[in-house]
């Protein structure tokens, strides 16, 4: 599976000379990547999308098909017919883990064709409406009526897709505050949308409720479900284990135990950056989509603006 991050990464080394504010335009809500589409097989009745947007889960029932997120807009015709060449069944039900533009691309065309869309109740008021993500400069503009979510949910529950039994779990405001994991639980696989960047810092959308603090809390809740021989379906990067959760779990939790004192302290965002909270993470974690400083600018302002709202 390929990295998909080495278009992106001399880009965000640019910007890690601290500019006093982030004005970004990130490349995951911008042009689609011309990545190829590849799919992985996880079990015979499990296959991993990976090089449009975030990655794509689809489980194959008898008579049809169930998808976690939809890549681009893009490139959504691209990617539904990588996934009908892989199996003629129908899609029935898309399963959107959280809001953001690079897992959502489907939901139109799918809306159109009358395929449901489950997910949690606050993928739809962000879909709804035009969104200001002010820490990458970008302005997003509302899906039509065809591409919203027609299945809500509040915390979660399980459905039976088929033979399959599918647990899903609203994680309270992390990467945003729309997030949602799924166990697929005869398959031994989580999809963890965007609680979970696998190798690199990860994004946390501060102007519609991610915090630092909810992905720990996120990557907490995942650890529990499961067993050692559980594995992952990042957000993004490659296929991960248990221990690479965990390490990502435990840097998130140190760079958050650092940054929280600072904020109670009263620092400004460029004190907080001054402190370097993620020095000792850098040469593992800060080579992918955001560069150290950038990260950690984001992650302190998601830790005020938490606080601010509670």
């Amino acid at each position: 599976m390929r990295n998909l991050n080495s278009d992106r990464r001399e880009f965000f080394r640019a910007l890690a000379g601290g500019a006093a504010g982030l004005s970004l335009s990130w490349p995951l809500f911008g042009q689609a990547p011309a990545t190829p589409i590849q799919a992985t097989k996880l079990t015979e009745k499990l296959v991993l999308f990976s090089g449009d947007g975030g990655n794509i889960a689809v489980l194959i029932g008898e008579d049809g098909l169930f998808m976690v997120d939809g890549g681009f807009a893009e490139r959504s015709g691209e990617l539904l017919n990588s996934i009908s060449s892989l199996d003629s069944h129908p899609v029935r039900l898309l399963f959107n883990t959280h809001w953001h533009m690079d897992h959502v691309g489907a939901n139109v065309a799918l809306g159109k064709a009358g395929v449901k869309i489950m997910a949690n109740e606050n993928v739809k008021k962000w879909l709804s409406r035009k969104v200001t993500m002010e820490a990458f400069n970008r302005t997003v503009d509302p899906l039509p009526a065809e591409g919203l979510p027609t299945v809500p949910f509040t915390k979660g529950g399980s459905l039976m897709f088929g033979k399959n039994i599918v647990q899903y779990t609203h994680v309270d405001p992390a990467h945003t505050d729309s997030d949602a994991f799924l166990f697929f639980t005869g398959h031994n696989v989580i999809h963890s949308g965007d609680l979970f960047f696998n190798g690199f810092y990860p994004v946390i959308d501060y102007s519609t409720g991610g915090w630092i603090g909810g992905m720990v809390a996120g990557a907490e809740a995942m650890l529990k479900v499961g067993d050692a021989k559980t594995r992952i379906v990042p957000g993004h990067g490659p296929l991960a284990s248990k221990d690479d959760l965990k390490a990502t779990r435990d840097m998130l939790d140190a760079v958050y135990q650092r940054l929280d004192p600072l904020y109670k302290q009263g620092r400004t965002v460029d004190e907080a950056i001054a402190a370097a909270p993620t020095k000792d993470f850098d040469d593992k974690w800060g080579k992918g989509m955001m560069a150290p400083a950038v990260f950690a600018r984001v992650a302190y302002t998601s830790i005020q603006r938490h606080y601010a709202a509670v």
